[in-house]
């Protein structure tokens, strides 16, 4: 049998959390989840926007490697002739593709699973030999101006 002196004295040490406590705690992490939720949606587009552009700028460098030995880009046109076996080739979002070529130029499209009012992100490199590369986009992500 326990003593009184214990007995008297388990209650107030298994004492536990009260439900203001409780609800305090919850509104805290409520808030918190508030602010971080649409901080991580924002961050999942400018991931997928950047992804378009590495297939793109990967689908660049396949290109002109293809351009040396050939010395015409319409012979560079295709997955296969590029050689670019690990790009996502296609005209789907997350995709990448040779829009036009010419023997001395060509267009590349590449496509972003993130849109802006329904449509996707889209990121286009025009290339001609002898002049610079321009870049151009549509959609809200990394498009500053229509260029990126």
């Amino acid at each position: 049998m326990l003593r009184p002196s214990t007995r008297s004295r388990l209650p107030r040490d298994e004492r536990g959390f009260t439900l203001i406590e409780l609800l305090i705690v919850m509104l805290i992490i409520g808030a918190l989840a508030a602010i971080a939720i649409p901080m991580f949606l924002g961050q999942t587009a400018k991931a997928q926007d950047a992804d378009a552009k590495s297939n793109a700028r990967n689908l660049v460098a396949y290109l002109d490697s293809c351009y040396v030995p050939n010395e015409d880009f319409t012979k560079c046109a295709t997955q296969a002739d590029a050689d670019a076996e690990d790009v996502d080739w296609g005209t789907n979002p997350g995709q990448v593709s040779v829009v036009d070529a010419t023997k001395d130029s060509y267009e590349i499209k590449s496509v972003s699973e993130a849109k802006t009012d329904g449509s996707n992100h889209t990121f286009t490199v025009k290339r001609a030999i002898g002049s610079g590369m321009e870049r151009s986009c549509t959609g809200d992500g990394g498009c500053k101006s229509g260029s990126w």
